[in-house]
């Protein structure tokens, strides 16, 4: 580790964030393996130019997402990956900016294809009426992008449809999901809409199923709509 890995640009974060994402960085690339010992205290007190304290709170957000983990009296240790908190929003983003697009992108959408038909059936039972029609004016905005070919209408409204779907399953379970995936909705959304694929027709789909109260149809929508995603995500891969 030296300090021209730890080059500042202009802070945007708190200093303490700041230091836990350069560090993140580093051990998301790979620069600092599995198992490897972090450097003491005083050395990156001396790399960041920051206080003992300063330190202490980013080591603390890295280990609280499981990227590292304290021994007392013998250091601090690169945990394995299935250590990390892949559902930590902070991370996600951190993730998304420095793994490889498409196997990140491929490894989010089997998660959906897990979770999604279900809360679509679910949505498509439970949404109240405010609901619906929320998720009818997303529907026409993505609609509209469609038409005039804008990816980034597209993104905003398709972001806006799924999220909508989580939060009206009824099932608290299924709401965070939505509202902590935001990110890598919208980074998926960008990586398969760029080439104009914007699946309206397979969106319709869940849409009316939705709108119909049809669980069984609603799923099966779902599940067809991911799979010419997973599609499109190869096509962008190539």
């Amino acid at each position: 580790m030296t300090e021209e890995s730890f080059c500042f640009t202009p802070m945007t974060y708190r200093l303490n964030v700041y230091i836990a994402q350069q560090i993140a960085t580093q051990i998301i690339n790979g620069q600092l393996e599995v198992g490897a010992k972090l450097p003491n205290e005083l050395e990156l007190c001396k790399t960041f130019g920051v206080s003992r304290t300063a330190l202490r709170e980013s080591i603390k957000l890295l280990a609280s997402k499981g990227l590292i983990s304290s021994k007392p009296k013998v250091g601090t240790f690169i945990q394995p990956r299935k250590h990390w908190q892949f559902l930590d929003k902070q991370l996600l983003e951190w993730l998304k900016d420095n793994e490889d697009p498409s196997r990140f992108l491929d490894q989010f959408l089997g998660l959906r294809k897990a979770i999604e038909p279900a809360a679509c059936a679910l949505c498509s039972q439970y949404a109240t009426q405010e609901q619906r029609q929320r998720l009818t004016k997303h529907f026409l905005n993505m609609e509209k992008a469609s038409l005039a070919k804008d990816a980034d209408a597209w993104t905003e409204a398709d972001l806006n449809f799924h999220a909508l779907i989580f939060q009206s399953t009824s099932n608290d379970f299924f709401t965070p999901f939505g509202n902590v995936l935001t990110t890598v909705y919208k980074s998926f959304f960008n990586h398969t809409s760029v080439r104009g694929h914007f699946c309206i027709k397979e969106h319709k789909a869940v849409y009316q199923a939705i709108i119909d109260r049809n669980a069984v149809e609603a799923r099966q929508a779902s599940n067809i709509l991911l799979k010419n995603n997973h599609e499109l995500l190869s096509l962008n891969s190539v």
